[in-house]
Parts: structure tokens; sequence; C-alpha cells
């Protein structure tokens, strides 16, 4: 956003900020919340501490030491943020979305950072990977959210050098952890701050686990999502247990195609939501299996069993593959709805990468990065509950909105702006 439509949102975002005040030890390090949240809502040509802190009229150094040594809670701040959440914004249907995002970076000396796959790029890049968890009411006119959580995702080399993870910062009880698992804390964390979702919804990455199913089921969270194609499941409890294939788990498509259960099924044809394209239909069979319990030897299937739903589209042939851990009488309407609401997150990443400056970080040390994040969560939080009094306004209004988030016109000098939230 430029100047002026910043100086016109100004009081609603100091009455939001004002709400973490306690979390400081001083006015001083809260007015540097202000400029730093502020900053990452311009059109700066980039979006990391340097340029925001010289169009602030701040020594740049300070604003570093914000992020990386000034005494605020951070992880009361995020407490605080999902709580307003849930004040604001609580509903019946709410999803929980889980993904992870990567950001490419130079160098070495960043948290985590190191050659693996970045999703931001479609490629293996030298980059940073953070865990994301999201909130979503699923609103099909005008749908709200929330990013909850945001991780670093530590890769193993990092992990065992502790040396390095020192050097940066990075506490020695944050250690390698899957995403998944990742994922399954900040849920854990998340109800524990009074967050409910209604669902939780994710990619095939942690779909893939059974680990990750049989976490949502200790967590009492219904999920439904995307599995790959060689996830193994029973469709049927076997006679007997045996290492031989005829009593072995079967791939999930294979299950699909020639199982009875699945075989026998006819075709449903599912109106899943409509788009600016078109309607979005899909045809769909789905039936109970039993997952996999690794935790004997051999494997043996789940006690309990859960739904497993093969979806086909019929213009493109492409085919899909969800599970769920939802009761058994859950309508597969609703099952198809959350599983398709994934977009949610990927449009969140898409809009904070260019509005909030989520992957513009150029830090050294592990606080600096959560903190970072958290800063552009909150200016992502008040964009998306000012959206009443933003609606007026086309996207394209905003200068840089819709290019690719780091080559826009700049605001000269914030410090007019800036001067408003004193």
């Amino acid at each position: 956003m430029n100047a002026d439509q910043i100086r016109s949102l100004q009081p609603a975002l100091a009455a939001l900020l004002r709400r973490f005040r306690k979390c400081f030890k001083t006015d001083k390090g809260f007015g540097h919340l202000e400029e730093y949240v502020l900053g990452l809502m311009t059109d700066l040509p980039r979006k990391s501490i340097e340029p925001i802190a010289l169009a602030a009229g701040v020594p740049v150094r300070t604003l570093q030491e914000f992020l990386a040594f000034f005494p605020w809670d951070h992880e009361r701040v995020n407490r605080q943020l999902q709580q307003l959440v849930m004040d604001k914004h609580a509903c019946e249907g709410a999803i929980g979305v889980i993904d992870a995002t990567g950001h490419p970076k130079q160098g070495d000396k960043t948290p985590g950072v190191q050659r693996q796959y970045c999703g931001e790029r479609g490629k293996v890049e030298n980059s940073v990977v953070a865990q994301h968890l999201l909130y979503t009411n699923n609103d099909p006119q005008n749908p709200f959210t929330c990013m909850l959580a945001s991780d670093l995702f530590l890769p193993k080399k990092w992990a065992a050098d502790r040396e390095r993870c020192r050097a940066a910062g990075i506490p020695d009880e944050v250690e390698h952890r899957t995403k998944w698992q990742i994922a399954l804390d900040q849920l854990e964390s998340a109800i524990g701050h009074g967050v409910r979702l209604s669902w939780t919804t994710f990619d095939e990455d942690y779909g893939q686990a059974p680990g990750f199913w049989f976490g949502l089921d200790r967590l009492g969270l219904r999920g439904v999502g995307e599995v790959p194609k060689s996830f193994y499941c029973w469709p049927s409890r076997p006679h007997c247990r045996s290492l031989q294939a005829a009593h072995a788990s079967k791939r999930v498509d294979n299950v699909c195609r020639y199982s009875p259960i699945f075989r026998d099924q006819e075709w449903k044809t599912m109106h899943i939501k409509n788009t600016t394209r078109g309607p979005v239909i899909w045809e769909v069979k789905a039936d109970r299996v039993h997952l996999v319990d690794a935790s004997t030897e051999p494997s043996q299937p789940t006690d309990r069993q859960y739904w497993l739903i093969v979806a086909r589209n019929p213009s493109t042939k492409e085919y899909k593959y969800f599970a769920s851990n939802a009761p058994q009488k859950t309508p597969l309407e609703e099952m198809l709805r959350v599983a398709f609401a994934r977009w949610h997150v990927e449009k969140w990443f898409e809009r904070a990468k260019q509005e909030t400056g989520l992957g513009a970080f150029e830090v050294r040390t592990y606080q600096s990065l959560i903190r970072h994040w958290l800063c552009s969560r909150i200016a992502m939080y008040f964009l998306a509950d000012q959206t009443g009094r933003l609606r007026g306004e086309k996207s394209a209004d905003h200068a840089g909105a819709g290019g690719r988030g780091g080559q826009r016109s700049g605001v000269a000098d914030l410090a007019p702006v800036l001067a408003l939230a004193c």
C-alpha cells in the first residue's frame, strides 16, 4: 500500500497493535513493532530490515537488534494473535490448512538454509523452508484467512551441527523434525490456546505418513487430505497375519481399481465449488479401509477404519486420492469441500510474499527469522480483518499488486506515516 492508504487505515492498525503492548518491556521496543509492521505493509521495493529502517528514519542496526535481541515476548504475541482470531472470526466450519513454503536464499548463514526442495521455484535450490498452519472460514464469497503458526524446518545436516546452530541462535532444544511432526505440534499448541477447528486439510506430504493420521486421532481432530497413489492400506482386514502377498496391504490406486468395494461402485458426480472459470466438477468413489500400523513387526491393519476417496476429473482425467479419519456417517460432499480448500493457503503465501514481505527476510539468527514471520503474519491478519473497508478498491489499484513481489515503486519516506502511530 502507498502512504495515503496506510494513513487511512492507521487508527485501526494502532488499535490492533495496542493489544500486544504488554508483550514489550519498553515503549521504545513497542514503537519498533509499529515501525516494522508498517514498513512491511508499504510498497517499498524490498521489505527487509535495511530499506524499512532507512525509510522510517531509524538506524538499521536498531531494527536488526529489535528482531534479534530486544526483550519482547514474541511467543505471547503469537498466542494473543491466535486468541484474537477466535474472538473475532470463530465459526463452526473453520478449517486448518497445513502446508510448507520455501524461500530462496543465497549464502549459508540464514538459519536452516541449504539445497532442498523449494516450492516457490518448483525445484531443489538453496532455500529456507517454513512449516505453517493457516486458519480459514472457507466462506465461498468472502473468505477470511489468517496464519496461526510459522516454524522453521531444520534440516538434518543443520541439526547434526550444533555449533553451526548455536552460531545462528538456534536453541539446542530445536531439533530436526519432519514437517508433519511440526504440524502436529502446531495444532496441539493452537488447541491449547483456544483455537477450535472443525477440520484440517493438507497435501500428500502429510497424508502419506500414517503417524500423522494417528496424531490427528490423538488430538481429536478431523482431517481430510491427499495421499499418494503409492499409499498403502487394507480394503478389509486379512484373515491372518502373514508375510504372503495375498495378506499384505495394497497400494490405494490398486485398491480403487481392483477391490470389489470400489470396482463395483458407480462414479458419483460431485459439484465442488464455483469459480470464475466455471463450476469445479469431479467424479468420486469412496469407502472405508484400514491404514497400516507399523508399530509392530510385521505391520498390521489399524483397528479403526478410515475413509479412502478416489476423485477423477472428467475433463482432464486427473486422479486424486484422499484419506480421512472422519466418522462413518460424514457426508461425502462435506469431506470433498474440505479437501479442495487447500487453495486458501496457496493464495495466502502468494499475497504475503507480495504484500507483507514474508520471504524478504535478510537475517542470521533464528529469533530474527521467527519474529519477522510473526510481524508479516500480523500485517496479513490486519489486511484480512479490514477487508470490508478495502472491498471497494481493486487489487490493481495497489502499487505493484499482481507483480513479482519485489519490483515496485517505493514509498520514499515513511517518517510522516510512522509519526501517526506515536
